[in-house]
């Protein structure tokens, strides 16, 4: 793995630059041995610079920096002390994913990649940010799945990198995206649950799942 601060850098970045985020909401963080760095609180993501990340010990949840973590540090803590193989963690707010999630229906398959590269998602009704409830919440379904859609908030991602936790985001919001546009114009055809079972079990999508799961 490189330099965890520097990854954290450039992923800010991403998060903003694609429209994920806006301003200073969101949040990201990563493993590093027994801590984590995760984006201070306030921050717009994308003028984070190295050394604003903020060390948290994981097993204790102790802040080791001057800044002030961002206020969803329950929530990644949750993530880190369920699941050993979790590197990586994102919460973004991305338009389309909170759009139709907040109408109360799940974000279907509709394109190859959505179904080959993540397993399922888990879906949690509103409950106020930054609360203990909702990072509860979190922690008790993040076992089962790498993505976790709040409605009415935003969406959480996971990875054993943060290329794979991106990906996983940036594949969610497609899906709601394809899914918006083409209710709007007609009644969507949705990929069948054999469909999308042949697509999990494609070696080629298998070997991309694994050459993303050894990426940074």
């Amino acid at each position: 793995m490189g330099n965890v601060k520097t990854i954290l850098s450039e992923y800010g970045k991403k998060l903003v630059t694609s429209g994920l985020v806006v301003g200073a909401g969101g949040n990201l963080s990563m493993r590093d041995g027994d801590y984590m760095y995760i984006s201070p609180s306030g921050f717009d993501l994308q003028d984070i610079k190295d050394e604003d990340w903020v060390k948290v010990n994981i097993a204790t949840g102790e802040v080791l920096s001057e800044l002030k973590p961002s206020s969803e540090l329950h929530m990644h803590l949750q993530c880190f002390r369920k699941r050993d193989d979790i590197n990586s963690v994102l919460h973004a707010h991305p338009s389309y994913s909170v759009g139709v999630s907040s109408t109360g229906k799940e974000i279907p398959s509709m394109f190859p990649d959505f179904p080959a590269m993540i397993k399922n998602i888990k879906y949690l009704d509103y409950m106020i940010p930054t609360t203990n409830i909702l990072a509860d919440a979190v922690g008790d379904v993040i076992h089962e799945t790498d993505v976790v859609v709040m409605r009415n908030h935003g969406v959480l991602t996971v990875g054993t990198s943060m290329k794979e936790a991106y990906f996983f985001m940036q594949l969610t919001e497609e899906a709601a995206k394809v899914y918006t546009i083409s209710s709007s114009v007609g009644e969507p055809r949705i990929l069948t649950e054999n469909e999308c079972s042949d697509l999990k079990n494609l070696s080629s999508e298998k070997f991309r799942a694994k050459l993303l799961k050894e990426s940074q």
